[in-house]
C-alpha cells in the first residue's frame, strides 16, 4: 500500500479498489486544457524493470564476487538506478514514469535470508528490496508469481513498506470475489514545465495466474486467479472511463502464447493476445519469461491500432525505454508515435545510495552464505548434470529420500520403495573438494521449494519419465552428440527430472514418448511392474502441476513443509563430510539402440 506522504509524492490521483463505483479522478483540475491546439506536441517516457528477483548489489552470492556471465551481463536494482536517474536528468523534469512487471522478493539469498533466516514479519525490518525499490522511487509494480512462494503474510508486509503501488488486478479474494490487490492507479502526470498541461496514465497490473499451481499451498482456498485476457477487458474501458488519456498494462507473464501448465488454468504467457484481442491499450510492459524483446508491436483486431510491448531480460540486466510522443486534439489525448529501447545496464556503475540502503543487509547475508557446512572429498560440479547421472544431483536425491522414509517408517507406506526426483536447475554449481559453504549448497538448489511426496505405479513412474525425457532432442544413432545441443529449447532445465531408485535408460534416438526402454529393479534385470506402487520424494513445484508432468499431482503422503535446501544443508551439517561414496549410485543413462551416449 502506498502511504500517504508518498501518494503525494508522486501525484497518485486514484486507485482502483476493489468495490468502488465512484470515479477514481481526483484533485486539482487538469491545467489548460486547451494549451495544446495546433502542432504543439509532449512526450512522455515510461522506463520499465522485471524479474529482479532479489539483486540488488551487482554481486554472486553463490560465488562469492562480483557477478559475471559469457556475456558480460551485469545485474541489479542498484544499476537500475543509475540508469535511470540518468535518463530523468535527461529529461529535466519531463514526465518520466518508472513500472517493474513483477518477481522481485524471490532469488537470490538476499532475498532468501530476509523470508527464511529473518523474516520481516518476524522482526519488522524493512525487506532490501523494498529499501532498494524506494530509493528508485517507482511509481508502481506488479506482483509477479514468486512473490507469492513466501505466503500471503510477508507478502503483505512487503508491500506495506512500498512507497508507491503494488498491483494485481486478476488476484481475487476467494471469500469476496473481489481484487486481493489493487488492480490499478492512474497517475496525473504534468508533461513539463509549470503551466504544461497533464496528461493521465492508467496502469493495470496483471499477476500470473500459474500462482494457483505452483504456490498453491500458500493460496489455495484463499485466491483464485482470473485469466489475464479477460481481466485487461474488464478493467482497461473501466480506467479510459474513469478518466485514463494513456493505459499502460505491467504483466507478468510472456508473449510466447502457451503455458507450462495444462488447460486447466487460464494461458501464463498471453501478453501478445492481450494485445491483439483488447481494445484501448496503449502499451505493455511485461516478464516472466526472462527473455530480452526491446520493442515488439502487435496490431489489435478490433482497432488496427498497434500497440508497443517489450521486456526487459531479468535480475536487472536491462532497462525498457518507451517513448511516447501525445498531442491533445479537441480535448483528448492522442498518441502520435511510440516506440522502444533497451539499455544494459552493464554500461553504468552502481547507484551509491541504493547500495547505501541495503549495504548492512548484503553484508550480513554475505556472512551467512559463506558459513562452512562441511567439507567435500572430492569435487563435485553439477556441469554434466543434464545428460549424466552425477554424484551432486545423487546427493539431493539422497537426502530427500532419506528424509522421506524416516518420516514414513510405523505408517502404512513404510513398505514401499522410495524414488526421489531433481532437477539440475544449475549448470555452474559445484561442490569444490574441501570446505563446503552455504552459498555452494544455495548454488545447487537455488529454489525455495519444500519436500512432499505420493505413492506412484510403475506405469505412472515410467509415464513421468517418458514426459521427462522430451527434455532431449532426437539424434538417430550414428548421428555426432553435442552436449550443448542434446536438450530442446523449449524445455528449461528446471523441467528435467532424473529419478533415483530404479534403474533406467533413455535412448535419445527415438520419438518422445518410446525412449523408456529399459526401466528395472535396482541392481536387477526385474522390469518394474504397471501395478507396482512406490513413494516418490517431489519438490513441491512439481507435485502441484508445475511442468505438467503425469501422476504426481496428487494427494501427498509426506508434506512437513520443509525447504529442501534447509534438509540438503541440515544433512551436510549432521555428517561433517560428503562423500559420494555415501549417496552416488549410476541408476539412468542416455544410450542409442541400447549403447551408452557417454
Amino acid at each position: 500500500m502506498t502511504s500517504s506522504s508518498g501518494a503525494s509524492r508522486r501525484q497518485v490521483l486514484a486507485v482502483a479498489a476493489a468495490a468502488a463505483t465512484a470515479p477514481l479522478i481526483a484533485g486539482a483540475p487538469a491545467r489548460a486544457a486547451e494549451s495544446a491546439k495546433g502542432p504543439k506536441t509532449w512526450d512522455l517516457t515510461v522506463l520499465g524493470t522485471s524479474d529482479t528477483h532479489g539483486n540488488v548489489y551487482n554481486w554472486d552470492y553463490y560465488r562469492d564476487a562480483e557477478y559475471d556471465d559469457s556475456k558480460h551481463n551485469d545485474v541489479g536494482v542498484a544499476k537500475l538506478a543509475t540508469l535511470v536517474n540518468q535518463i530523468r536528468a535527461e529529461r529535466k523534469g519531463k514526465a518520466t514514469l518508472v513500472l517493474d512487471a513483477g518477481d522481485t522478493i524471490q532469488g537470490t539469498p538476499l532475498a532468501t535470508y530476509y523470508a527464511k533466516q529473518e523474516p520481516i514479519t518476524t522482526t519488522g525490518e524493512t525487506h532490501p528490496m523494498a529499501n532498494a525499490m524506494n530509493v528508485l522511487n517507482y511509481d508502481a509494480v506488479t506482483l509477479g508469481n514468486h512473490e507469492f512462494n513466501y505466503g500471503l503474510p510477508l507478502l503483505a508486509k512487503w508491500i506495506s513498506q512500498l512507497g508507491f503501488p503494488a498491483l494485481a488486478a486478476n488476484a481475487i479474494n476467494e471469500a469476496t470475489g473481489k481484487p486481493a490487490f489493487l488492480p490499478y492507479v492512474i497517475k496525473k502526470v504534468s508533461l513539463g514545465g509549470y503551466d504544461s498541461p497533464t496528461i493521465n496514465v492508467g496502469i493495470l497490473g496483471l499477476t500470473n495466474p500459474g500462482v494457483a499451481i505452483w504456490d498453491r499451498a500458500n493460496v489455495e482456498g484463499k485466491l483464485v486467479f482470473a485469466d489475464m485476457i479477460a481481466t485487461a477487458a474488464k478493467w482497461v474501458p473501466i480506467m479510459r472511463e474513469r478518466g485514463a488519456d494513456l493505459v499502460i498494462i505491467s504483466a507478468h507473464g510472456g508473449d510466447s502464447g502457451t503455458s507450462s501448465y495444462g488447460p486447466e488454468l487460464p494461458n501464463e504467457n498471453p501478453v501478445a493476445l492481450i494485445a491483439e484481442q483488447v481494445p484501448g491499450i496503449d502499451a505493455i510492459l511485461f516478464g516472466h519469461a526472462h527473455n530480452e524483446v526491446p520493442q515488439k508491436f502487435v496490431t489489435n483486431a478490433a482497432t488496427g491500432e498497434r500497440v508497443l510491448t517489450s521486456e526487459p531480460s531479468k535480475w536487472g540486466q536491462r532497462l525498457t525505454r518507451m517513448d511516447f510522443t501525445v498531442q491533445k486534439v479537441k480535448g483528448r489525448w492522442t498518441v502520435l508515435s511510440k516506440s522502444a529501447t533497451m539499455l544494459n545496464t552493464n554500461t553504468v556503475v552502481e547507484d551509491p545510495a541504493v547500495l547505501a540502503a541495503v549495504r548492512g543487509q548484503h553484508d550480513k547475508t554475505v556472512g551467512y552464505v559463506n558459513q562452512v557446512v562441511a567439507r567435500c572429498t572430492v569435487e563435485l560440479p553439477a556441469a554434466e548434470s543434464r545428460y549424466k547421472d552425477t554424484p551432486i544431483l545423487d546427493f539431493i536425491n539422497h537426502v530427500q529420500a532419506e528424509v522421506v522414509t524416516k518420516a514414513l517408517a510405523g505408517t502404512a507406506y513404510a513398505g514401499l520403495p522410495v524414488l526421489s526426483q531433481a532437477s539440475p536447475f544449475s549448470r555452474t554449481a559445484v561442490f569444490p573438494a574441501g570446505d563446503v559453504r552455504i552459498r555452494d549448497v544455495a548454488g545447487l538448489y537455488v529454489f525455495d521449494n519444500t519436500l512432499e511426496a505420493v505413492v506412484m505405479t510403475g506405469a505412472e513412474v515410467k509415464a513421468y519419465l517418458e514426459y521427462s525425457a522430451k527434455y532431449f532432442v532426437t539424434v538417430p544413432v550414428g548421428a555426432p552428440v553435442d552436449v550443448n545441443t542434446i536438450s530442446d529449447p523449449a524445455v528449461p532445465d528446471y523441467n528435467y527430472d532424473a529419478i533415483s531408485g530404479l534403474d533406467y535408460d533413455i535412448d535419445i534416438s527415438k520419438p518422445v514418448g518410446q525412449r523408456i526402454t529399459r526401466l528395472v529393479l535396482p541392481g536387477t534385470d526385474t522390469p518394474v511392474a504397471p501395478e507396482a506402487q512406490f513413494v516418490v520424494a517431489v519438490n513441491n513445484y512439481r507435485r502441484s502441476g508445475g511442468g505438467n508432468f503425469p501422476g504426481i499431482v496428487k494427494t501427498q503422503v509426506y508434506n512437513q513443509q520443509q525447504e529442501i535446501r534447509q534438509l540438503l544443508i541440515d544433512w551436510a551439517q549432521a555428517k561433517g563430510v560428503i562423500d559420494p561414496a555415501d549417496f552416488f549410485v549410476a541408476n539412468w543413462k542416455l544410450v542409442r539402440e541400447g549403447v551408452p551416449v557417454f
